[in-house]
């Protein structure tokens, strides 16, 4: 155990030991967006706190006729974008007037001479990332850009999905890396964007929907951040918040990449019951021993390629640092999966490999064919229908 540890210490001198923070350009329009909504009213009536349970931000806006909500979505597009609860195309509404704004500050940021060539080169890729969130027939459910920025995007109809699965990415995963030209199926939206399409190959029939979700602060590099649970905690109750607000009653399967799984492990007791699979890929760890103690109803899932860096990172936690047992040794007690076809840590999504095939099938429940990493029943074993004792 000492010398693994001397492991991940070396690494996080090699990598970086000091926390790096993202600046918090942004911080006033955020605020200033809070302290409209707290004092605004719709006909009279209050509107409920940003920062209200779930249940009563639905509650309120199912009392809205079409007009207020479009009128709240466009007086208060910050805070109504990123509000849990709301419906999905009045967020999709809000954000998109959150994006032109936030598209207008940047642009001329990019042209401040006072600023240096550096701040102005990251505004004007920050103003071109919000140009491209804003095209036509992109459904955006959350948009935040404050510091490194929060987004989330919708592939599908969210309202109608039967079937709905939320990728949760791992670190450096921020507003100008939520989407990529190179190596798309490495960023959030080539994720999901592959998993929907996959999930419509596998189940034409079953309205599903796919969420790209880099709606937590994620860690920046492999340094301290990526070693510690700080940022998995915030992460959580994000997470939380978000599968609690999904509309209708769809079945939800979380994929969990990376540091993203150190984010579900975390959040997994709290999830609702309608989160029926966790599923984590390239995993350092959920911050438990076994997944009995993740004290979830979900079904448990796990895979890791073969070339996958992650395998030599210590799977141990000690003094906070490290994220506990590897969730593909057999004793964890995870369903592991087969990922064939998929290289490296960052390869889980590409179309054509065993690893996506398998998350296409637990997405849309066909779990009678999915291929285990053992290459026999092992991981349907119990589970209704699958032919599985």
């Amino acid at each position: 155990m000492l010398l693994a540890l001397a492991v991940v210490f070396v690494m996080l001198a090699i990598t970086g030991w000091t926390a790096v923070h993202r600046p918090e350009a942004g911080v006033a329009p955020r605020r200033a967006a809070l302290a409209s909504w707290a004092a605004a009213r719709i006909d009279g009536h209050p509107l409920p706190p940003a920062d209200a349970p779930v249940r009563t931000v639905k509650r309120f806006f199912a009392g809205l006729d079409g007009a207020q909500r479009a009128r709240l979505a466009d007086g208060h597009p910050l805070v109504v974008g990123n509000l849990d609860g709301a419906p999905a195309t009045t967020r999709y509404r809000a954000n998109l007037r959150s994006l032109a704004q936030a598209q207008q500050v940047e642009e001329a940021r990019a042209a401040d001479v006072a600023l240096t060539p550096a701040d102005r080169a990251t505004a004007l890729r920050r103003s071109h990332r919000f140009a491209s969130l804003a095209e036509p027939g992109r459904q955006i459910l959350s948009f935040d850009p404050t510091g490194g920025g929060l987004v989330s995007e919708v592939f599908g109809d969210l309202d109608r999905a039967r079937r709905v699965s939320v990728i949760v990415p791992g670190v450096d995963s921020d507003l100008l890396t939520f989407e990529r030209t190179q190596r798309r199926f490495t960023a959030p939206v080539g994720m999901a964007a592959s998993l929907y399409e996959a999930e419509r190959a596998a189940a034409p029939g079953t309205p599903t929907a796919v969420i790209a979700w880099a709606g937590y602060t994620s860690p920046t590099g492999v340094g301290v951040d990526a070693a510690t649970g700080r940022l998995a905690v915030e992460g959580a109750g994000r997470l939380e918040s978000l599968t609690a607000a999904l509309p209708g009653d769809a079945g939800v399967a979380l994929f969990c990449h990376s540091y993203g799984s150190v984010v579900c492990g975390v959040a997994a007791h709290d999830l609702p019951r309608r989160v029926t699979d966790l599923v984590v890929a390239g995993s350092p760890g959920m911050r438990v021993e076994n997944a009995a103690e993740l004290n979830t109803s979900a079904r448990v899932w796990a895979m890791r390629d073969s070339g996958d860096w992650i395998a030599d990172v210590p799977h141990l936690e000690l003094g906070g640092v490290g994220h506990g047992a590897d969730p593909v040794a057999p004793e964890f007690g995870a369903r592991l999966l087969s990922s064939a076809g998929a290289k490296t840590h960052t390869g889980y999504f590409q179309p054509g490999t065993g690893s996506l095939d398998n998350f296409a099938k637990i997405g849309t429940g066909a779990f009678g064919s999915i291929v285990c990493a053992t290459g026999d029943d092992a991981c349907r074993r119990g589970i209704s229908g699958t032919g599985g004792a």
